[in-house]
């Protein structure tokens, strides 16, 4: 809470990097899906992540005060505290966006008309003593599997754990934000709860116009913002050049986005009776453009080819998880295929997290962005793509093969 003491505490370089990135990535998460669901329950832990954000870059910049003892250390120590100054900036963006819905800053309620077609349902439970979840791992209730629903984060007391694996155990008591199709949600609320019923939000009736349009931007901004996090923090940790740049591919393309977006919403104050009513969008346009600076502060130190620290590098050595960027090659495994027919991720182990397709391409015009977010089995792949995946080193190594022509 604000104004309890922090103290140092020794912390390993990688599990500060480690957390600062999940922490950062589940606050641009939580801050949309507040904004698209119109839910102060979620806005409301945007605001409880916010805070422990605050207390873990404290701590981060007393590790580095502390790790620093030369002009060598300060000099690689750099850009990791740029870092840390970055992630304050998501942040306080992050918190913002929550804002937006907490103190009714003015959003048009015609843009959760296409909220389904959108964005999965995100919900905050709290887990109830007589739950069927109370005392149980993820491994044990099978959530995903049998609803489709995940849990992406817990706070127990105050804390919180990301990223929960199927070790991770619920507890009564614990906060859980559960994602997932609704269907899915309504009943994995009711037994986190106790039997309680999820009211999911009514969609306004009427026709949406150029609403859609704002939602589309919305999610696709969120969509890069999340991304350009996400590499940057890579870029960073396995000191990739190449990663670092398509962090400025992306940041580029959130400005463009983020033009559109605001020329939609002066052309929409023409035409609505209210035009305050349309403040929350242009503070959503800015927050937007506030992570995607930010995520070009944290690869700014790869991209200026300053040395990665030692204890970094140390940290990346033993993490067998890497990103990797690899163009297709006309005549390859990948050209004039699609992700699920080549099995990419069943064959390497890697996940493609992005596409960017190559400038003025036929692929690109069709779908009208050089970018593809999050990208499904069906999508193409062509010869001049770029293509950027998570996943194993060996991994990486065959992935890398299938585009390249033989």
């Amino acid at each position: 809470m604000p104004g309890d003491e922090v103290a140092y505490e020794p912390v390993s370089v990688k599990a500060m990097l480690a957390e600062m990135k999940d922490t950062a990535e589940l606050l641009i998460d939580l801050s949309y899906s507040a904004v698209l669901l119109g839910s102060d329950e979620v806005a409301a832990e945007v605001l409880e992540l916010e805070e422990q954000m605050d207390v873990l870059q404290l701590r981060a910049r007393m590790s580095l005060l502390m790790a620093a003892r030369t002009t060598e250390d300060a000099e690689a120590l750099a850009p990791v505290l740029g870092m840390v100054g970055a992630a304050e900036k998501i942040s306080d963006a992050a918190g913002d966006i929550a804002k937006v819905v907490l103190e009714d800053i003015g959003l048009p309620d015609a843009m959760r008309a296409a909220l389904p077609e959108a964005v999965e349902t995100l919900v905050r439970a709290t887990i109830a003593a007589e739950s069927p979840f109370a005392g149980e791992t993820l491994a044990a209730i099978n959530l995903e599997t049998e609803t489709g629903v995940r849990a992406i984060a817990v706070r127990r007391q105050g804390d919180w754990l990301l990223n929960p694996d199927a070790d991770t155990a619920l507890r009564a008591g614990d906060v859980v934000l559960f994602r997932g199709p609704e269907e899915g949600i309504l009943e994995v609320y009711r037994d986190a709860t106790g039997g309680k019923t999820y009211e999911p939000p009514e969609p306004p009736e009427g026709e949406l116009g150029d609403l859609e349009r704002a939602v589309d931007s919305i999610v696709l901004m969120k969509d890069m913002g999340e991304l350009a996090v996400d590499l940057a923090y890579g870029a960073v940790l396995f000191d990739s050049q190449d990663v670092a740049e398509e962090v400025v591919e992306l940041e580029a393309e959130v400005d463009a986005l983020q033009s559109r977006f605001e020329a939609w919403t002066l052309q929409a104050a023409g035409r609505v009776e209210d035009p305050v009513s349309l403040r929350g969008l242009v503070h959503l346009a800015r927050s937007t453009e506030v992570i995607s600076d930010a995520a070009l502060e944290i690869s700014e130190g790869v991209l200026r080819g300053l040395s990665t620290h030692p204890v970094v590098a140390e940290a990346v050595k033993e993490s067998d998880e890497i990103i990797v960027r690899v163009a297709v090659e006309s005549g390859s495994a990948f050209d004039g295929t699609t992700i699920g027919a080549e099995q990419v991720k069943t064959e390497t182990g890697m996940r493609v997290i992005a596409i960017r397709r190559a400038a003025g391409s036929e692929r690109a015009t069709r779908e009208g962005s050089d970018w593809v977010v999050s990208p499904s089995a069906e999508t193409t792949l062509g010869s001049g793509d770029v293509l950027i995946a998570k996943g194993t080193r060996s991994g990486a190594e065959r992935f890398t093969a299938l585009a390249k022509a033989e």
